[in-house]
C-alpha cells in the first residue's frame, strides 16, 4: 500500500461518521498522487500529509439564546482551524440545519488550497453551528449571533483567524456577530468579512463569489478556445453566489434559464430576471414560487430538476453533492460543454468522474469560487491600511486573480502529465505553496 493509501485509511479511521470530509480528504489525495510519490520518502518522513488531513485545533462550544416566546433554545457551534501554513485561518461561518462538525471539516479542508490558489497570504478554517436563521425574527438572530460570538471571540482575532459569511451568514449576521466582537473586545479591528460598507466592509464583496465564478468561467472556456458570449447556462441556487454569477454570466452575453432553492427551480425561458430574483430572496426572503407573478412566461417546478433543462453551461451554485451521477448523465447527453462549482464541493465524485471521461470542462469549485475569500481577503487589506477601495478597483483585482488561477491550475495539470484535468490541477497547485510552508516551518 502506497504512502497515500495508507494516510487516507487512517483519516478514515481516526473520523467515523464523517462522509463529506472522507470525500474531500480522498479527492485531494488522488488527485495529488503524483506529487506525493515523486516525494514520497521526505513526505513520509515528515508526515506531511498527516499533519495536513489533522485540523491545527476543533473547537466546539454550546450556543444557549432565548426565542421571542421567552423559551431557551440550544445550538452547536463550531469552529475549525485546519491549517495556518500561509497565514491567518480564513473562512466562512455557515448557519444551517444540516452543519455538523464533518461538514464544518470538510468545508476547512477544501479551504487550505482554495486560499492557496488565490495567491494571497491566507490559510483555512471553517464554523458554524446548527442554527437555521430562516423564520426567525431579527431579534432571535441577533440574540444567537451574540452568544455564539460570546464564545468564538476568544479563538479569532485579524492576524489569527478572520471568519466571513456562508449559507445562513449575510450582512445581518456579520453585523450583529460584529458589534458583539467589537463590544466584548473594545477592539475595532478587521475581524470579519462580508461587513457592511459603512464598518469596514469592501465594495463588491457581495457579488465577488458569483462574479469570480465567471471570471474564472470565461477565461476557462478562453483557454480552450470557446466564447463565452452567446451561450445559454443552468443555474442551481438562489442565494448569494447563484444571484450574481446570474448578474455577470448576463452582463457576459450568457442567457441563465433556471434557478432554484430548497423547495424547488424556475425555468425561464427568456433569460433569469436578477432584479426579480432580488427582490424575492434578498428583499421579501421568500420562496421562488413567487417568481411567477414577476415572469408569467416562466415555469415552476417542485422538487430538483435544473440540470434536466439544455445548455452549454452548468453552474451548481447552491449546496455539497447536488449534482449526482445520474445529473451528470444528463449533461453529457443534452451536450454540456462546461460545469464550474459556485458552491463548495456541489458535485459528487462519480459525477465528476463521468464529466471529466465525457470531455467536459471541469472547473473545480476551489478554484472556480475562490473570488470570495480572494475578496474577502482584499477587505483585510483595506482594513489594515484604514482605506477603501473603489468598486472598479476590487473588482479588478478580483478579475486577474481569476484568471491567474486558471493558468496556474492549467500549468500544474500539464506538469504531472494531467493536461486539461484541472481538479487536479486545483490541488496540486494550491497544495504545492502550502507544501512548501510547512516544510520550511518544521514540525508544527
Amino acid at each position: 500500500m502506497g504512502y497515500v493509501d495508507e494516510v487516507y485509511e487512517k483519516v478514515v479511521a481516526k473520523n467515523p461518521a464523517q462522509p463529506e470530509f472522507h470525500q474531500a480528504v480522498k479527492e485531494f489525495l488522488e488527485t495529488i498522487r503524483p506529487v506525493a510519490e515523486r516525494n514520497e520518502e521526505l513526505y513520509r518522513k515528515n508526515a506531511l500529509l498527516e499533519r495536513l488531513c489533522e485540523p491545527e485545533r476543533q473547537i466546539r462550544f454550546r450556543v444557549p439564546w432565548v426565542d421571542d416566546n421567552g423559551q431557551v433554545q440550544v445550538n452547536a457551534g463550531y469552529r475549525v482551524q485546519f491549517n495556518s501554513a500561509i497565514g491567518p485561518y480564513k473562512g466562512g461561518l455557515r448557519f444551517h440545519p444540516s452543519v455538523n462538525i464533518g461538514i464544518i471539516k470538510f468545508l476547512g479542508f477544501e479551504q487550505i488550497f482554495k486560499n492557496s490558489l488565490t495567491g494571497l497570504p491566507i490559510g483555512g478554517g471553517k464554523g458554524g453551528s446548527d442554527f437555521d436563521p430562516k423564520g426567525k425574527s431579527d431579534r432571535e438572530v441577533m440574540a444567537f449571533c451574540q452568544s455564539f460570538m460570546t464564545e468564538l471571540y476568544r479563538h479569532i482575532g485579524a492576524d489569527t483567524d478572520v471568519p466571513a459569511g456562508d449559507i445562513g451568514v449575510g450582512g445581518r449576521e456579520i453585523g450583529f456577530l460584529f458589534g458583539q466582537y467589537k463590544r466584548i473586545r473594545d477592539s475595532y479591528e478587521g475581524v470579519l468579512t462580508g461587513k457592511g460598507l459603512s464598518y469596514g466592509g469592501s465594495l463588491a464583496r457581495t457579488e465577488a463569489t458569483g462574479y469570480g465564478l465567471l471570471y474564472f468561467t470565461q477565461e476557462l472556456l478562453k483557454i480552450n478556445n470557446i466564447d463565452i458570449s452567446g451561450k445559454t447556462a443552468v443555474v442551481s441556487g438562489a442565494g448569494n453566489v447563484a444571484i450574481y454569477a446570474i448578474q455577470k454570466a448576463q452582463q457576459l452575453g450568457v442567457k441563465v434559464l433556471t434557478c432554484s432553492d430548497s423547495t424547488g427551480w424556475v425555468y425561464d425561458p427568456d433569460g433569469i430576471d436578477v432584479a426579480a430574483l432580488q427582490e424575492i430572496k434578498e428583499v421579501n426572503r421568500a420562496r421562488l414560487t413567487e417568481y411567477k407573478k414577476y415572469r408569467p412566461n416562466s415555469e415552476y417546478h417542485e422538487g430538483r430538476g435544473v440540470w434536466a433543462v439544455k445548455a452549454d453551461i452548468a453552474l451548481p451554485c447552491a449546496t455539497q453533492n447536488e449534482l449526482n451521477l445520474e445529473d451528470a448523465k444528463t449533461l453529457v447527453a443534452n451536450g454540456t460543454i462546461a460545469v464550474c462549482e459556485g458552491a463548495n464541493m456541489p458535485t459528487t465524485l462519480e459525477a465528476t468522474d463521468y464529466l471529466k471521461q465525457h470531455g467536459v470542462i471541469f472547473g473545480p469549485a476551489k478554484a472556480a469560487n475562490a473570488g470570495g475569500v480572494a475578496t474577502s481577503a482584499l477587505e483585510m487589506s483595506q482594513n489594515s491600511e484604514r482605506l477603501s477601495w473603489t468598486f472598479e478597483e476590487v473588482d479588478a483585482k478580483l478579475k486577474q486573480i481569476m484568471i491567474n488561477i486558471v493558468h496556474n491550475i492549467d500549468s500544474a495539470a500539464k506538469e504531472y502529465g494531467k493536461d486539461g484535468d484541472y481538479a487536479a490541477g486545483a490541488n496540486i497547485a494550491g497544495f504545492k505553496k502550502v507544501e512548501q510552508a510547512m516544510l520550511a516551518q518544521g514540525i508544527v
